[in-house]
């Protein structure tokens, strides 16, 4: 399943923090529907994640209804990515079981 969407990149400051896009509501929707056959433990969906020119593979980590994608410092410095600006991204979610 693929899903494309853009989002507002934004900087969490936590104990360990990152750099998040946030998953609109209406994909959030779909990925709840394929959660409980893709996810591996507390909520967490594995996904592909498509910025420009670069790909990695990552979770999409649950948090108050919605769903965040975690953006790596390796893929804001290729794609010159600053706070708050807009991101459009692609998601590759497998939707059958994770391996065990």
């Amino acid at each position: 399943m693929d899903l494309e969407f853009s989002g507002e990149l934004w900087f969490w400051r936590g104990p360990a923090p990152w750099h998040f896009v946030t998953v609109p509501e209406d994909a959030c929707a779909v990925l709840r529907e394929v959660a409980p056959v893709v996810s591996y433990g507390w909520g967490m969906i594995p996904a592909t994640v498509h910025i420009g020119g670069t790909s990695w593979d990552t979770a999409l980590w649950p948090k108050d209804g919605r769903y965040l994608v975690p953006i790596r410092t390796a893929t804001r410095r290729a794609e010159g990515l600053e706070i708050g600006d807009p991101v459009a991204l692609r998601l590759e979610v497998a939707c059958e079981p994770p391996l065990r």
